[in-house]
């Protein structure tokens, strides 16, 4: 049996690798939330710095019990909800994850690292290990879960948590096609773009037969472009939503309504559903630019990271 929630999904427009500026705004927007009766709240991937290829977001990687661990521990308590976001965490080996944490009222829930970087993810922190699920654990009475972004993507996140979670919190950080490309390469590619960063949402919750509390981010950005010598000027697609356990939307905020908060009863608990889950890796088409840049920004990433973000083990304290 299912039980009634008051949730909400924050969206919020990130400053890139400004993790003050970041926590205070997720606060800011939580606060709204808490005070329109919410007590199941959403933060975005990256939380606290967006994702984009600036070096200056390795400043801001910080351990569990940093600022941005320490906010999703205090607001939940002093604000008797559950809570989760994810932001890049560095472990005690000098490792560095995408690592989702979930607080109820004060309390771990359970913590989940992104299984896989996305494209110039690769720069700033590696995969969690095989055996990481993402479920987390319970809280009043629910089996919560835990995915974002291009986890959605991808069959195994579906297939790690059917039968396993009543409820998925996440959140993604998830860009838009360049508008710095012509305006035909545009046309062509942004709306399966588009589509793929909600579609694939309602794919995870109907095929897992769960419901999702996912945060977004929104607004534009620009950084380099990785490997080519020229700027990326994009967007964030934004999306934050509420998704029931059969994919259907009960609310959403569209990148075009900017900051703010989704908030509605929606039903939590598992549903039974006879659908499988497909074989193959990809949930959906990621398009041909998507397949690409996962290829060659990894290569990159991963080359940056090792010189640049993990210490060797003798720096290690």
């Amino acid at each position: 049996m299912g039980k009634s929630i008051r949730a909400a999904a924050v969206q919020l427009k990130s400053v890139t690798a400004d993790s003050p500026a970041n926590i205070a705004g997720c606060e800011r927007l939580a606060m709204e939330a808490v005070a329109q009766g919410a007590r199941w709240i959403a933060l975005p991937e990256f939380f606290n710095t967006g994702v984009c290829w600036n070096p200056t977001i390795a400043r801001a990687i910080q351990g569990e019990d940093g600022e941005a661990g320490t906010f999703l521990k205090d607001f939940s308590e002093k604000h008797r909800v559950v809570i989760g976001g994810s932001f890049l965490c560095r472990l005690l080996d000098g490792r560095v994850r995408n690592r989702y944490l979930c607080f109820g009222e004060g309390q771990l829930v359970g913590r989940h690292d992104k299984d896989l970087p996305t494209m110039w993810e690769n720069a700033f922190y590696e995969g969690g290990e095989p055996q990481d699920t993402g479920v987390l654990g319970v809280f009043d009475g629910l089996r919560i879960g835990a995915a974002v972004c291009w986890e959605y993507m991808r069959t195994m996140t579906a297939r790690r948590l059917k039968k396993h979670v009543d409820l998925i919190l996440g959140g993604s950080c998830w860009w838009s096609i360049p508008t710095s490309f012509p305006v035909f390469l545009q046309n062509l590619w942004e709306p399966g773009n588009r589509q793929n960063a909600l579609a694939s949402i309602q794919d995870t919750a109907r095929l897992v037969g769960a419901p999702v509390i996912h945060g977004a981010h929104c607004g534009q950005f620009a950084c380099p472009m990785p490997g080519l010598p020229m700027s990326y000027r994009g967007f964030f697609e934004g999306n934050a939503a509420l998704i029931d356990a059969r994919g259907g939307l009960v609310a959403c905020r569209p990148p075009e309504q900017g900051e703010g908060v989704v908030i509605a009863d929606m039903d939590a608990g598992a549903i039974e559903t006879n659908e499988s889950v497909p074989e193959h890796v990809w949930l959906r088409k990621r398009g041909f630019l998507p397949s690409v840049a996962w290829h060659h920004q990894k290569w990159l990433g991963k080359r940056w990271y090792g010189k640049n973000v993990r210490p060797e083990k003798n720096q290690i304290g």
